[in-house]
Formats: C-alpha cells, structure tokens, sequence
C-alpha cells in the first residue's frame, strides 16, 4: 500500500495566489517584515520491540503561519484550515503586532536554486510489509549475535515536509524536505547484570538506504558493542582530570554547551554567555567552529530555511576568534548584520527563530590514537546520552553512554556513571589537542529550544580538554 499522494500545491487547490499576496501585504503594511509559510507533512513511524511490532503510526497534518514583524515585536496566526477566510482572519490578528505602522519593508532573501537533498516521499521506497519484515529480520540477527542479548527494539521512522512560502516582495519558494531514521537498541544480561547499548543513522535521503542489510547490520553490531561494553564497565570516578572526546556524536556537547550560546537571539538580548564578546578570543588557538546547512542529504540541512534565506555555511569562531552568530531575519536586522540562513521552526504553528543547523568543530592534525596516549590521568568519552545546558553562563552537565578510565595512556576499561560537568567558554578556552579525524554524527540529533524541536546534526574531532569536571560513583 502507498501512503504517498499528489504533490502540496496550495495556491492550485485551496488559495488563490494573487489575493494571498495581496491579504499578506495588508497585514504587514508599514512593518519591517513578515511572510506566509504553509506546510503539508507527512511522517510514519514503526517500533518493534520484544518480538513483536508494538507500534505503527501514520500522521498528517498542514496548515499555515503567518507572521508580520515590526522592531522587535511579532504577530504569529496560525490555522489547519488553509482557505482564504482563515487567512483573511489570521492576516488581522497578525496585523495588531504592527500598530501605527512605522516600518521600512526589508528586502526580500536571495534566491537559490541549488538541492541539497532528494525531492520524493521517503515512505515510498518500501511496502507496509517490506518495512516489518526489516524490523522482524533486524530483532533475529541481533539476537543471534550473542547469547547474552535479551531484548532487541528496532524503530523505523520516516517523514516528508512540502513548504511553501510566499514573502510580501512576491517571491515564491517551495521545498521538498524528506527525513530518515533507523534507531536499533540492545540489552544483555550476564550473570544477573543487564547493560543496554544503542546506534543508530539517517538523515535527508532514501529510506531504502536505512532497510539495507549491510547498513542495518553494522547499525546491530554497534548497539550490541556498546552494551557488552557497560557489561563490563565500573563505577566512574569522579574529580578534575582531563577528558578526552571521541569524534562525531560527542559533537552534541558543542551544540548544546557552545552552539545555543552562539544564536543571534540569545546575544542581542545579552543572555549568552558570549553577549559582547565579538572578535575577542574564545577558545584556544586552533579551534574553529561552524553552522553549515548547506551539507547534502544531511539531518540539518536545509536549501534554505523557514523564513526563506538560502542556508550557509557560517564560521562562528575562526582560530579561537568570535567572528559570527546565527541568525534569523528580525535578529539579523535588529543587529544590523546580514541573516544568516538559520531562522528554523518546528511546524506552521510556530514562529521561527534563530537555530542551529549541522554545528561542528574542524579538526587539527593530532593523531586520535597518540592524543589518547598522551592521557595521564583521565577519561575518553566516546559516546554522550542526555544533558543540560544553562544558556546564560554556558554551564552543562552531561552523561557518558561510553567512556574509558585512562591512565598513564593505558586504557584501563570501561567505566559506567560519568558525567561530565563545566561551562562552554571554559572548555573551549581548555582544549589542549585536535585530532584529524574530524567526524559528522549519524544522523540521529533532535534540538529543542523555546518548546521547538528540529532536526540538526553535530560534529567534531577527537579533542583533548584539560581539567573538567568528572562526576562519578566510585570511591
């Protein structure tokens, strides 16, 4: 069975083009911005777990947004009913943010005609039965694994997002934006002791690339790892020492540590920790950090964002310098600096503000393996479950899902517990080695902020940070 139906082409079916644009210039007369976003999305979601398929799911929805900017205020309307009447009643409620008016129209956003990703629906690359019997096949083979493995949960999820926006100058835009996600948990037990380890990949392609035995299989293999290695683990310690942070996934410590602090929202309203401190240093010399959304098939990318501004790739530190924030249009203008392709919402029923796409940090010319073996007395984080992050002082802690005591360079196994504590500016400043192997996450981050939730991805190299805070349950 297809679940797939013709393409989102409201200004065809439901509104008229024409007395959109004209309702939209009404609402933002004499303000300094503001559009039309509509969207259709569709996404379906598989869990299988314990033998058996536990869930499926189908949603849909669409509506649209409306938004008029005026200085630092904003009208948002919002409705499910895509009709000339909602858009009419929801232009006026926009329109009370403007007041007296007063404003200068901003210009409108470059076009571009570049595509970072596939244009087709994801959900169509397989049959209903074809996606569970994935599901089924991925449940056996990690079974079969191991022994010690007794219970397997497998999730497939996949989504496509048509958006339209139609900006007061008249420019149209539209956008195809596909998702997908294949998440494969493990739990072994031994000798009364259960651990679990969990992998997972995807991002802006075809779901036929996750379904693939070959890439599900090492997918298995990683999550089975990772829970044979907590089997093993002991009680972190705990106290200052240097830390060592693998490649890739433990990236999402510089998104959530670093990255929010570097939104344009937080440092015009100088919340960040990094308000003010434009082209000063940072962070040691070396370091250089980045928001790309132009990067293909990836999670975070985007042809151009939810206000229409093509995406960039944004150098946010540059060799320990402070050179640019992220930003969304209003901030942007507010600041008198250029947008910078980062203004993002969840969904037609919110507005968008400035928001991270795929952040990373470039790698250095250290070897990973000598990096860690120049480790007196520390530990190497490879993996990071959840965290938390304090926006105004950069201040985070975060728990390891894989982590090694080391000592002396030698790697004296696993410890389970640790978390790892400081602030953003800190670490930066403490970063004492960059590996090169730079390395982008598999494609699993979700970031949420103000109520929101959007796709990103994160990245980085193995980085040595001298002196954070370990916290642990060892004597």
């Amino acid at each position: 069975m297809s679940l797939s139906s013709p393409r989102f082409q409201p200004f065809d079916t439901l509104l008229d083009h024409d007395d959109a644009l004209k309702t939209l210039r009404a609402a933002v007369s004499g303000a300094d911005d503001g559009e039309l976003f509509l969207e259709r999305r569709r996404s379906e979601s598989l869990v299988f777990d314990d033998g058996r398929l536990k869930n499926a799911s189908y949603d849909a929805s669409e509506g649209f947004g409306l938004r008029a900017v005026n200085g630092e205020t904003a009208g948002y309307a919002h409705s499910t009913e895509i009709s000339q009447a909602a858009l009419t009643r929801a232009a006026e409620t926009a329109r009370l943010a403007v007041g007296a008016g007063g404003g200068t129209l901003a210009e409108g956003p470059q076009a571009t005609n570049r595509r970072l990703y596939i244009d087709t629906n994801p959900m169509d690359d397989a049959t209903f039965p074809v996606k569970i019997e994935t599901l089924r096949e991925i449940d056996a083979y990690a079974r079969a694994l191991d022994p010690r493995v007794v219970q397997v949960s497998a999730s497939l999820g996949a989504s496509v997002q048509e958006v339209f926006i139609l900006r007061p100058e008249g420019t149209l835009l539209a956008d195809t934006r596909p998702m997908t996600r294949l998440n494969i948990s493990v739990i072994v037990e031994h000798n009364g002791r259960r651990e679990s380890g969990g992998a997972g990949f995807g991002g802006r392609g075809h779901l036929s690339g996750l379904i693939k035995a070959s890439n599900w299989r090492e997918t298995a293999a990683e999550a089975l790892r990772i829970a044979l290695v907590n089997l093993e683990a002991v009680p972190a310690p705990a106290g200052v020492m240097d830390v060592v942070l693998g490649p890739g996934w433990p990236g999402i410590l510089l998104h959530e540590a670093i990255g929010h602090g570097l939104e344009g929202d937080f440092n015009r309203k100088k919340t960040s920790a990094f308000a003010g401190l434009m082209g000063q240093r940072v962070a040691a010399p070396g370091v250089t950090v980045l928001d790309d959304g132009t990067i293909p098939d990836r999670r975070g990318s985007l042809t151009f964002d939810d206000e229409g501004t093509p995406s960039g790739k944004n150098v946010l530190i540059e060799d320990g310098i402070l050179v640019g924030f992220m930003q969304d249009r209003q901030n942007a203008r507010l600041m008198g600096v250029a947008p910078t392709g980062n203004g993002r919402r969840e969904s037609f029923a919110h507005a968008p503000m400035p928001r991270m796409t795929n952040t990373y940090m470039l790698g250095g010319t250290a070897d990973p393996a000598s990096i860690v073996a120049d480790l007196a007395d520390g530990i190497h984080a490879v993996g990071f479950g959840g965290g938390q992050v304090d926006i105004t002082n950069g201040k985070f802690v975060f728990s390891c899902t894989e982590a090694y005591r080391i000592k002396n360079g030698k790697n004296l196994g696993p410890v389970k517990g640790a978390t790892l504590i400081g602030d953003g500016a800190t670490a930066l400043n403490r970063i004492r080695a960059l590996g090169n192997d730079m390395a982008l996450d598999p494609g699993m981050g979700n970031c949420g902020k103000a109520g929101q939730w959007v796709p990103v991805g994160v990245g980085q190299p193995t980085v040595l940070i001298g002196g954070l805070t370990v916290g642990g349950s060892a004597a």
